[in-house]
């Protein structure tokens, strides 16, 4: 396992501060439309990565939170012939992975994007993405999207899948979905989030199922489905990491639970890092473990402080698991 990120980069010199840091692999940016990722603009991209002693080891196809975003919406929203359209780019993008060597791709499948309420002060201050059920207007309507049920969003999913995974089979480049963020009750504007359980998580691998169908393991995301994370996030690892299905790992922790939780640094949640970072080296996970989602730091440069600071935890975090196995 290693240290990896998917923060944006900047400017050149931000290739630089990671190569310094000793994040050696990232989830990059290539330049330009989606629609223009072809086999030279992804090799180009990734030489120039390489260059920096960096290696690409994900991009993200274009697939939007929620329909505002413009980001392929007819996939998730159902609507052809347009997701067709959409699901053909994302298969060209899995083509010109394949073909110049980028080997997994994430993406998620998501309608309502991610809900959070007001933050909450957390650590010196220091702002904190929350999530309170109780807080929400629990009746408020649906989007443009209506009301989409569970067999209504898996027929959409199967519908994608059954499109995606033999083209990434073809040209070896993993699938990494993201889960739903976060768990909301069945039906809350208009949706039920099937990927907002772990049973749905589940449901999800073994549809279409490959060794390059798997999930970027979002560890905060499921933790926030869960009633008492801090005791049963270790057995949701094992069971996706035991069947090969962890692809990438999002090394976030929380405080809280699931419909009243807060998103903390690694070291402050209420999960032991430790731990989970011991399971997945013992069920065999040799991918990334990077920062996602932050809390907003006073000063300037804070996102990319706060990202560095995440940085060096999990560093530690490794070099801990692997002196304590030597």
């Amino acid at each position: 396992m290693f240290v990896g990120t998917q923060y944006p980069m900047q400017s050149d010199t931000d290739y630089e501060v990671l190569a310094q840091l000793g994040v050696n692999h990232i989830n990059g940016y290539p330049p330009g439309s989606p629609e223009k990722w072809d086999t030279r603009v992804l090799s180009k991209y990734r030489d120039k990565v390489e260059g920096y002693g960096i290696n690409l080891d994900m991009v993200a196809l274009p697939i939007g939170t929620k329909p505002e975003d413009g980001q392929s919406p007819n996939i998730t929203l159902g609507i052809s012939p347009e997701r067709d359209r959409e699901i053909e780019i994302c298969q060209n993008i899995i083509r010109a992975c394949g073909e110049s060597g980028i080997p997994t791709v994430k993406y998620r499948l998501f309608i309502i994007g991610i809900t959070r309420t007001a933050p909450r002060i957390g650590r010196g201050g220091a702002l904190r993405s929350s999530f309170q059920y109780d807080e929400l207007d629990q009746n408020e309507p649906p989007g443009v999207w209506g009301d989409v049920s569970a067999d209504v969003y898996w027929e959409r999913i199967d519908y994608f899948l059954e499109r995606i995974v033999p083209v990434a089979e073809e040209y070896n480049v993993k699938l990494a979905c993201h889960p739903h963020d976060p768990y909301t009750p069945d039906g809350y504007r208009g949706v039920t989030r099937v990927l907002g359980t772990v049973e749905g998580m589940k449901k999800f691998v073994q549809m279409h199922e490959s060794p390059i169908h798997g999930l970027n393991f979002c560890q905060g995301t499921v933790s926030e489905m869960l009633d008492d994370p801090s005791n049963e996030i270790f057995e949701v690892i094992k069971w996706f990491g035991e069947r090969e299905k962890i692809f990438n790992v999002h090394f976030r922790n929380i405080s809280g639970r699931k419909l009243a939780f807060e998103e903390t640094f690694p070291d402050e949640g209420d999960v032991d890092m430790l731990r989970a970072a011991r399971i997945y080296k013992d069920v065999g996970y040799k991918g990334m473990l990077m920062p996602d989602h932050a809390p907003k730091i006073s000063g300037e440069n804070a996102n990319t402080v706060a990202f560095a600071y995440c940085y060096g935890y999990i560093k530690a975090i490794l070099q801990s698991i692997d002196a304590l196995i030597d």
